[in-house]
């Protein structure tokens, strides 16, 4: 398994996104994820799966110490005092003493952003997570984010795929140190039906998706593909094998028009 850097934090380069996963689907996925290689688990407070996350986590017999686990805070808990206690509630609803990664979930223009990067790099210093993070955040304020922080940032998680360029983000995340961490990396599975990764997947005989994770995981970015679907955990995770020519990843990046179509 390939990583991502950013600012001391070392992250899988493919994870399973767990958004809109729920109850005992939700576990057994997050379990048999793991047994299959992932090594990397998102999750956030939004998502109400926290607990399930924890269990798969749990069943799958995998060393803690092995798995990248980041959850996300949401925005009506960013006065101070309400993160570090969300923050503890979170590990309380996982079962874990620390996460490995903790995000600011989107920006929240109604509290002060230094005060809530204090609160995040206390919950940090506290050691209630290992790297902290953003999330959802644009150019400007990573610039924002990064000066007022009294802790590094570990990356900006961004929806990021061929159809949506986010060159300029990716650029402000290298200058800072930042790793990139794209959610909705299939395009919430629209990729899988696209005609022209379908035809650079051919001459690899790997699918549209895995040509889309591939071209992600080749620009230095970490993806969190979500699925309900055990034969789906397979393929996303199968993309180590190949390397995409310079060619096509040039092709790939050229579909991206700045909205999703």
């Amino acid at each position: 398994m390939d990583f991502v850097e950013g600012n001391g934090a070392k992250i899988p380069a493919i994870g399973l996104g767990t958004w809109e996963l729920r109850g005992r689907v939700c576990a057994r996925i997050v379990e048999q994820a793991l047994r299959l290689g992932y090594r990397h688990i998102d999750t956030a407070q939004i998502y109400e799966n926290e607990r399930e996350v924890g269990e798969g986590l749990r069943a799958s017999g995998v060393r803690r110490d092995d798995v990248f686990v980041t959850t996300k805070v949401w925005t009506s808990h960013f006065k101070p005092k309400d993160l570090e206690r969300s923050a503890k509630e979170s590990l309380a609803r996982l079962r874990l003493t620390e996460v490995d990664l903790l995000l600011l979930h989107w920006p929240n223009p109604q509290v002060p952003l230094p005060d809530t990067l204090g609160a995040l790099a206390r919950v940090r210093q506290a050691g209630l997570a290992r790297h902290i993070g953003v999330s959802n955040f644009t150019v400007a304020l990573i610039e924002e984010a990064v000066a007022a922080c009294p802790e590094p940032l570990a990356c900006d998680q961004v929806e990021y795929h061929p159809y949506l360029d986010q060159a300029k983000v990716i650029e402000a995340c290298t200058r800072h140190g930042l790793a990139f961490v794209a959610y909705s990396p299939i395009a919430k599975g629209r990729i899988r039906n696209d005609r022209a990764l379908a035809r650079i997947g051919d001459r690899y005989r790997k699918s549209a998706a895995q040509v889309c994770l591939r071209w992600l995981v080749q620009q230095n970015v970490s993806a969190i593909p979500r699925t309900s679907k055990l034969e789906r955990l397979q393929e996303n995770i199968d993309v180590f094998d190949f390397e995409l020519s310079g060619e096509d990843m040039r092709e790939i990046s050229a579909m991206g028009s700045g909205t999703v179509r």
